[in-house]
């Protein structure tokens, strides 16, 4: 089968399309024709070697297709249902393994495109914004990079919780992107923290920030006392090292830098956020926006663009 390896660590040079063997399902295991592989922030940094693994090996950790195959002990799932899976390495093919456990059966009607361009995100968004921080009606809530992929469907599902979403964005473009997905208010980047604190008086209940470096100072500048930076990511470059006496005269500030595996831990937990996720966007209520596809030969290009923030609404890359 055709495959993405990195075979060793670096820019978007790195990604190579490679014939490697077919995989075959261990027990407890189930092979999928790949119909669609989610393009994430993550990916870079597994390329990068930010989140070391050590090379070679097939990157890419979300997607969706059909089983094709199912391996000893499997009894839940059969060949020919559609799944979709998130935080499965190897993605990035025409087929993959993925343990039974983390498999997530589609339901009828949602094509594995939408599965593979929302199961990720969206799932980030649902423990964000259920867990990490509670939204409750009211909340004021500031979103960075509101027009991207991650952006938009936690724009979408922050205001389903009731809260008031402030958006960051980088163009007019964007920020029409972002008003469409719901955001109440819509900032540059360049004294955002300013502009929060004028809107809202004393600052928002939750920042939701996946830039990191570039965001962060501002980020804390935009909470209000006992208000909760939940950094899930870091776009722009790790956030330094800094004194924690800054978040107590700050107004006893919280720092937390969730990630989705700690999420979803269990079976029942990953299946109950994915219910409601797909529940949402069956009904209309999550719309999934997605920006291009991309065939495996330009994976670097896809790796490019979400880098350089071309990019609106998720990326796919299709084998």
């Amino acid at each position: 089968m055709r495959a993405v390896v990195v075979p060793s660590h670096g820019d978007s040079s790195a990604l190579r399309v490679t014939e490697v063997p077919d995989p075959v399902p261990g027990p407890g295991e189930v092979l999928v024709d790949v119909a669609a592989s989610g393009v994430n922030f993550i990916d870079v940094y597994h390329r990068e070697g930010r989140y070391p693994l050590p090379p070679p090996r097939v990157v890419g950790s979300e997607g969706a297709g059909t089983v094709s195959a199912v391996g000893e002990g499997v009894t839940d799932i059969v060949v020919g249902d559609r799944v979709g899976w998130v935080n499965i390495l190897g993605s990035y093919a025409e087929k993959a393994v993925i343990p039974a456990a983390r498999a997530i059966v589609l339901p009828e009607g949602l094509s594995p495109e939408v599965a593979a361009a929302v199961l990720l995100q969206g799932l980030t968004a649902h423990y964000l914004t259920h867990s990490t921080h509670e939204i409750q009606p009211g909340d004021d809530v500031l979103v960075h990079a509101a027009a991207g992929g991650m952006g938009l469907l936690l724009t979408q599902v922050a205001k389903l919780r009731g809260a008031r979403v402030v958006g960051t964005v980088s163009t007019a473009e964007k920020e029409k992107l972002a008003r469409e997905a719901g955001a109440d208010e819509v900032f540059g980047y360049d004294g955002f923290a300013e502009r929060v604190k004028a809107l809202t008086g004393s600052g928002v209940h939750v920042v939701y920030d996946g830039v990191g470096a570039a965001t962060f100072e501002g980020s804390l500048a935009s909470l209000r006392p006992r208000g909760l930076l939940a950094l899930y990511g870091a776009a722009s470059g790790p956030v330094p090292p800094f004194d924690l006496q800054r978040l107590n005269q700050a107004g006893g500030l919280f720092v937390t830098r969730p990630s989705l595996g700690w999420y979803t831990s269990t079976r029942e937990e990953l299946l109950s956020r994915a219910d409601e996720l797909l529940g949402w966007v069956a009904s209309g209520a999550l719309k999934v926006h997605i920006f291009q596809r991309y065939a495996l030969e330009d994976a670097r290009r896809a790796h490019d663009d979400l880098e350089a923030r071309r990019t609106t609404g998720k990326v796919l890359l299709i084998p």
